[in-house]
């Protein structure tokens, strides 16, 4: 087959081009996603005796190098599973189109060598989000009409046999499929500055990008000169690479797949070491690029076509920032229309070369005659719609009870909502920044709370006091100064009784005013801790002239006394006396405890020796002599049947009772 560019193609053969009649048609777009209206465009398809593969129909080999890295490719693996599904293969155009759907590449970060599991598992992870997507959402999915299959390249045909397919992507979004032929024949022609591509690869960490002449300046000819030798000039290049650059970041773990950041979104987030280097990765590759853009925005703002190949998530690091060097909406952009392997410059220049280079067939027109024929044949039936039934009697919808809301209620209900939320939780850093930016579009600090919220208080300072928040109710009434004389809202028909919460916690020193059931309460009323209350008790102390504290009436506070800074000393004072007084009768009564027990084991019990006999030994000694250590004969037979050791317990404590009752003899004798 003979290799054209398409910037440079031979005029005799531009001459004589007409586009192909079926795959020239505006197609309409194929709402059935299965994988079988995907057939291959027939100018494709492998001719009599070259190297082709039967799964993947219209893919052709020049040699078996070729066919047996074909075999290794994504595009075939995906088309076997599919294959053995069930279901039929998908050509290249759309096997590329459902890559760029996915958040990351199949290829991804890893190599183009056999038997990755990762790449395995995203293969196997495309061909089950194929089939979820072949199932129609509904039975109007089905067409009426037989579609065309969409393909990645636009033919040619040129008499008598000689077919070229362009991908479809070089050619400008404005230009109609009818005026491709137009279009192609202007691309012919470099202009004063030529024209150049800008091409950007990302993936797994890895960057390539470079800036690319895809056609010499008009006046840029070869020369047919000669060399200072005599031998003749090299021609001049079609393609030349003025630019580029390419770099690696760790941002994706060896055979895991996904960015750190993908992975921070969907899980908890890491805090490993590994995860640290991966997120300073991503920041730095995407520093990286954006400098790189900054670098060659001159270089790029005059390219015609701008290439780029990333994941959804990487797309932002070209686009979505400010000053971006490349608008979002810029008609320039396109992605790749076939797979794509490790960003490298290697990989740029291939895909350069896969552009550029014009498609070729040699099929006669019975040839193609047949194939049309064959495409027409092979198109999926279109499914018989079903008769629609009679319109019945539209039933009326009930009504839900709640008013439907606009907008700008729904902001504001949801205003509401958080800030409630901040107050109950006691979140009072949140609240401050909170309320700086919403307060006065809620109505300032005395707004009453909405119905819908069902709060048992009628504004912010009752809801704080109700929920416990010390802080939250000191902030309220010293920095915002709200009114805690307001009267709570009665309970709503249909809602709870109000509970008598006046026992709960309460002490002497914050007991709430008597009141009759059914009479007003205020923000005090609802406090249920002691802190809450002493909260109001020492505001009214420090700034007496605000409110009506003490007044039981209407515009008073209900607080029933003051708590100045003089009287929290004095009453801690009170406390700390108690507590010494109580203290020293501990210490007393540990003290008279102690001497007790002395006194009891240092007695003898009496009646023990009022009913023992004296022996006889014991009458012959004096009572206030010296008397034979062991005591009587009748102690030895006390301790018979004992252990050594209980022996010897019993006999030191003999001989300490002995002591001590020796001791006591000689000091009444002292006296006497």
């Amino acid at each position: 087959m003979s290799q054209y560019h398409v910037f440079s193609l031979p005029k005799e053969l531009l001459d004589t081009l007409v586009p192909r009649a079926i795959l020239s048609q505006p197609t309409v777009p194929a709402t059935d996603p299965a994988p079988r209206a995907e057939s291959p465009a027939p100018a494709a398809q492998p001719t009599a005796g070259s190297r082709a593969c039967n799964i993947c129909l219209g893919a052709t080999f020049v040699d078996v190098e070729d066919q047996r890295a074909h075999f290794r490719s994504d595009w075939h693996r995906y088309n076997v599973k599919v294959r053995l599904g069930g279901g039929s293969p998908v050509s290249e155009a759309r096997f590329a189109q459902l890559v760029d759907g996915l958040e990351d590449s199949i290829s991804g970060s890893a190599s183009s060598s056999e038997g990755e599991s990762d790449e395995s598992d995203a293969v196997s992870a495309l061909v089950h989000k194929t089939r979820k997507l072949a199932r129609p959402s509904s039975p109007d999915d089905a067409t009426s009409t037989p579609t065309l299959p969409q393909t990645a390249l636009v033919w040619f045909h040129s008499p008598p046999s000689t077919q070229i397919g362009i991908y479809k992507a070089i050619f400008s979004l404005r230009t109609p499929p009818s005026d491709y032929l137009a279009e192609l024949k202007d691309m012919q022609s470099g202009g004063e500055n030529g024209r150049t591509w800008a091409m950007f690869m990302t993936a797994g960490g890895h960057f390539a990008g470079a800036i690319v002449r895809v056609k010499r300046p008009d006046g840029d000819e070869d020369d047919a000169g000669l060399t200072k030798k005599g031998k003749p000039k090299r021609p001049k290049p079609e393609i030349e690479v003025l630019k580029h650059k390419t770099f690696h970041r760790y941002t994706t773990r060896r055979k895991q797949g996904g960015s750190q950041s993908i992975n921070d979104n969907s899980k908890n987030k890491a805090i490993s070491a590994g995860a640290m280097l991966r997120r300073y990765g991503e920041q730095a590759l995407r520093d990286d690029i954006r400098n790189l853009l900054t670098d060659w925005a001159e270089e790029i703002h005059e390219c015609e076509r701008i290439w780029i190949r990333a994941s959804v998530s990487n797309r932002r690091i070209f686009l979505d920032y400010e000053g971006a060097v490349i608008e979002k909406g810029d008609e320039r952009l396109r992605t790749f229309p076939f797979p794509t392997r490790r960003p490298t410059q290697a990989e740029l220049t291939r895909c350069l070369q896969e552009l550029t280079r014009v498609k070729v067939s040699h099929l006669t027109e019975d040839a193609l005659r047949a194939q049309d024929e064959a495409l027409l044949a092979s198109l999926p039936k279109p499914r018989p719609q079903p008769a629609p039934a009679p319109p019945e009697a539209a039933k009326p919808k009930e009504k839900s009870a709640q008013p439907q809301l606009s907008p700008e209620e729904v902001q504001l209900r949801d205003k509401w909502t958080r800030l409630l939320d901040m107050i109950k939780r006691g979140r009072l850093d949140t609240l401050k920044g909170f309320w700086e930016r919403e307060g006065a579009s809620l109505g300032g600090v005395d707004a009453p709370v909405p119905e819908w919220a069902d709060e048992r208080g009628g504004t912010l300072l009752q809801v704080a006091a109700h929920s416990g928040q010390e802080e939250i109710v000191r902030w309220l009434l010293e920095d915002l100064r709200a009114d805690p004389t307001i009267d709570v809202p009665a309970p709503r028909t249909g809602s709870a009784p109000e509970a008598d919460e006046s026992g709960e916690d309460s002490d002497n020193d914050t007991a709430r005013l008597p009141r009759a059931r059914g009479s007003r309460r205020t923000a005090y009323d609802l406090a249920r801790t002691k802190e809450v209350r002493n909260v109001f008790r020492r505001c009214a102390a420090a700034h007496p002239d605000w409110w009506d504290w003490l007044g039981t009436e209407r515009g008073g506070a209900r607080v029933p006394s003051v708590l100045s800074a003089e009287m929290e000393e004095e009453r801690e004072e009170k406390k700390k006396a108690r507590r010494k007084g109580l203290k020293d009768k501990v210490r007393e009564r540990e003290v008279r405890e102690r001497e007790k027990e002395r006194e009891t084991s240092a007695t003898p019990p009496a009646p023990a020796i009022e009913q023992s006999k004296p022996s006889r030994a014991a009458k012959d000694v004096p009572a206030n002599g010296p008397r034979k250590l062991g005591g009587s004969s009748a102690g030895v037979e006390s301790v018979a049947g004992l252990t050594p050791e209980m022996r010897a317990k019993i006999e030191r404590e003999r001989r300490a009772r002995a002591a001590e009752a020796r001791l006591k003899a000689l000091q009444g004798g002292g006296r006497a």
